[in-house]
């Protein structure tokens, strides 16, 4: 493993600014072109399911790559690992740029997801390195405050860039942000000493195995797959013979891709099982209520972007407050109220949706309790995790958490999606990408608002599901004299 003590770095928070730069990078590419998503499938004729892959792409190769990500930085550093996907993914930002066509702009897509699974493994494992104990606490929570606000500010920047200068003016905001973030991580993240963990061979048949797994996963779920195989029952019964493989061959391995023991940990395990919930049930909101305001109100792609900044502010004012709030209460009592707002916020949501359009502003104080859910969750949840985990398996136990969010988001898009556009038909389907949807009459306008409106109740209900799981979570507090967890005590609470 490459890394350092905190006390051998004198200036930490200098690597934490280069790292968020980073990740701002990351999320304004993955969240920003969930506006723009319209004006690029009229650009390049994109049919709906060059549409889904335009989005779903990139998503499924990070999904994919976390974890094989997280253990090759445990054996061979984080730094070089990291650095190496920061340019990967600022190359293939140009290249989404210069896309001609959706078939390019997919591929570049996929490369820039191999990029940003690199950058977004090694974040939070390179800070926990870098910090001393009694700031890290502090130093996840801006970290875990930089992510949430880039990704929901995303849509308002990729509108606003979209208007100004096309659909490509989102890569073009993207780009030299990428490039600075290589300059400043070159220059802060300090080299650290190698480790004999580096001795541990790289679990390659499990690396494999999880890659077809989660592309099975998505392809049994993506649109447009069941016309092209006609088969998409094939790959959800493949998945399932997959996963029980993989977690076979883990259990088998001395040195498996997936620390299977981590999940012996019950607090280990109920964090990851509530980071899963919590991002299959938010994350597609933002580009459901982005295509609604389009598709039937007609709105540009900056005032989808601004439709959704609610969101925004109440991540960040959940976010900046929950730092303070662990002093005075347990994870498991933030994370569970967290999650019951995003219900709230879903159910409200889901009422306020009209096929005349209605008022969107109606919306706005739903997506902004969402937004405070969201922020609530984040800070404590990332923090026990990471505090709890080994130092020398802290890089496995973030791509665990990294993973299973981007399976969440996967899963949510997915979902989303295909029963948003159920009973389309395909002029309808790519109508409703494209934002024209108000153009093919009122009966298709009613499906689609239906649809949307059954999606936001079935993503509160998970949400609910997830309160449940919250609130078994270890009763444990913030200790008021570090400003962090106790991981010894987290680390007792073993099942």
């Amino acid at each position: 493993m490459n890394s350092v003590t905190a006390q051998s770095h004198p200036r930490p928070w200098q690597v934490f600014a280069a790292l968020s730069v980073g990740v701002v990078a990351v999320f304004l590419s993955l969240s920003g072109l969930t506006v723009a998503l319209p004006t690029v499938a009229r650009e390049l004729d994109a049919s709906g399911a060059q549409s889904t892959w335009i989005l779903l792409g990139y998503m499924l190769v990070t999904t994919a790559l976390i974890l094989v990500f997280g253990r090759l930085a445990d054996i061979i550093g984080r730094r070089p690992l990291y650095l190496a996907g920061l340019v990967t993914f600022t190359v293939a930002t140009g290249l989404c740029m210069l896309a001609p066509s959706a078939g390019w702009l997919i591929a570049a897509r996929v490369l820039q997801g191999a990029g940003a699974a690199a950058v977004v493994t090694n974040n939070t494992a390179l800070l926990t390195d870098t910090f001393p104990p009694h700031t890290l606490g502090r130093a996840l929570g801006w970290n875990a405050t930089v992510a949430a606000v880039a990704q929901v500010v995303g849509p308002l920047i990729g509108g606003a860039a979209t208007a100004a200068l096309g659909w490509r003016g989102l890569f073009a905001v993207v780009l030299p942000v990428g490039l600075v973030a290589i300059a400043a991580s070159i220059w802060v993240i300090p080299r650290g000493p190698r480790k004999a963990v580096q001795r541990e061979p790289f679990d390659m048949a499990g690396a494999v195995l999880s890659t077809v797994l989660l592309t099975a996963v998505v392809l049994a779920l993506t649109p447009g797959v069941s016309s092209l195989w006609r088969l998409p029952w094939a790959c959800g019964g493949a998945s399932v013979v997959l996963a029980v493989v993989f977690v076979v061959v883990q259990i088998r391995r001395t040195h498996p891709l997936v620390d299977v023991s981590l999940f012996r940990n019950r607090g280990i395990a109920l964090v990851l099982a509530a980071v899963l919930v919590n991002a299959v049930a938010t994350y597609a909101v933002t580009l459901l209520v982005s295509l609604y305001g389009q598709a039937v109100n007609g709105i540009s792609a900056v005032a989808a972007g601004a439709l959704v900044m609610p969101v925004a502010i109440g991540t960040v004012v959940a976010a900046s407050a929950a730092g303070s709030l662990m002093l005075r209460f347990s994870s498991r009592t933030l994370t569970a109220t967290g999650m019951a707002l995003n219900a709230v916020g879903l159910f409200g949501i889901a009422l306020m949706l009209s096929p005349d359009g209605g008022s969107l502003a109606a919306i706005a104080p739903f997506l902004f309790v969402l937004g405070c859910g969201t922020g609530l969750f984040m800070t404590p949840s990332t923090s026990a995790l990471m505090l709890t985990a080994p130092a020398d398996r802290r890089g496995i136990a973030n791509g665990l958490r990294s993973t299973l969010q981007n399976v969440g988001y996967l899963l949510s898009t997915a979902l989303a999606l295909v029963f948003a556009t159920a009973g389309l038909s395909a002029a309808a389907r790519q109508a409703a990408y494209g934002g024209t949807l108000g153009a093919l009459g009122s009966g298709e306008v009613s499906r689609f608002v239906d649809n949307v409106r059954i999606v936001g109740i079935a993503l509160a209900l998970v949400a609910l599901a997830g309160v449940a799981v919250c609130l078994a979570f270890p009763h444990r507090k913030v200790n008021a004299t570090v400003h962090t967890l106790e991981p010894v005590e987290l680390l007792e609470e073993s099942a």
